[in-house]
């Protein structure tokens, strides 16, 4: 049993602060790193790149829609072929700083709003894989299990790899529980490393509803602006090793 786990970085902004980066890169093994539309800007990516290459952790472009204020997380209409390169910009400055500290992007990790868009909106869903695959074919695109994304992908040649949540509540139909929604962060750090371990050794994760709903994911994610994000990771990991898994970078 192999998984990757994977936590959101490098999410401060100027003189805020955001998260723990340093301790968080020293549980993850990939780094989603804000590429400075949602969150980020030129100084904490380049930390954030720096340190995770000194641990060896794998670095993913978060791209995003340009919404700084609100963290990338309201739902916007972009055309598609403005979408297209800014997607491009946001990949193309974060693998230059990560090749500049030693390293590279080797993978996309969408965010927020945009990241739950492409799972349902096939003409949104083609802008950003038509950047990757424009950038790099090669750079695998994380997304949820049943995305439009995912057959999208295939035609251009782009992999994609399913990611599940441990700190998010789940639908019945295996969709995310939307953030104005109570309930839809989870934060007791023994429930989330639960579910990690459930979702790492069966496939399943118990929704809201109470059933099990199947999640045959190669990665689970730990948000990195949750509060206690640090000891829900930790206790993440631990519960996986303990439960015999293997923590690698899918990349």
């Amino acid at each position: 049993m192999v998984i990757d786990l994977n936590a959101d970085l490098g999410e401060g902004f100027g003189i805020w602060r955001l998260g723990d980066d340093e301790a968080l890169l020293d549980v993850v093994t990939s780094a989603n790193v804000a590429c400075g539309f949602h969150a980020g800007d030129p100084l904490n990516i380049r930390r954030t790149c720096a340190a995770a290459v000194d641990r060896g952790v794998a670095i993913g472009a978060q791209v995003s829609y340009r919404d700084l204020a609100g963290f990338g997380r309201r739902e916007m209409d972009v055309d598609p072929e403005e979408l297209c390169a800014e997607i491009l910009y946001q990949l193309g400055a974060v693998d230059g700083i990560a090749r500049a500290m030693g390293g590279r992007v080797s993978y996309v990790k969408p965010h927020g709003a945009l990241y739950n868009r492409i799972c349902r909106d096939p003409e949104q869903a083609g802008a950003v894989v038509a950047a990757v695959a424009d950038y790099d074919r090669s750079l695998p695109l994380l997304t949820l299990p049943g995305s439009v994304v995912h057959e999208i992908a295939a035609g251009e040649g782009v992999t994609t790899v399913v990611e599940a949540f441990a700190d998010r509540a789940y639908t019945g139909a295996g969709t995310l529980v939307s953030r104005r929604s109570p309930g839809a962060v989870l934060h007791d750090a023994g429930t989330v490393a639960d579910r990690a371990v459930l979702m790492a050794t069966e496939w399943v994760v118990e929704a809201v509803d109470g059933s099990r709903v199947p999640v045959e994911a190669r990665s689970i994610c730990v948000h990195g602006d949750t509060p206690g994000a640090v000891l829900m990771a930790r206790a993440v990991r631990d519960r996986l090793v303990e439960a015999g898994v293997t923590l690698r970078s899918f990349t």
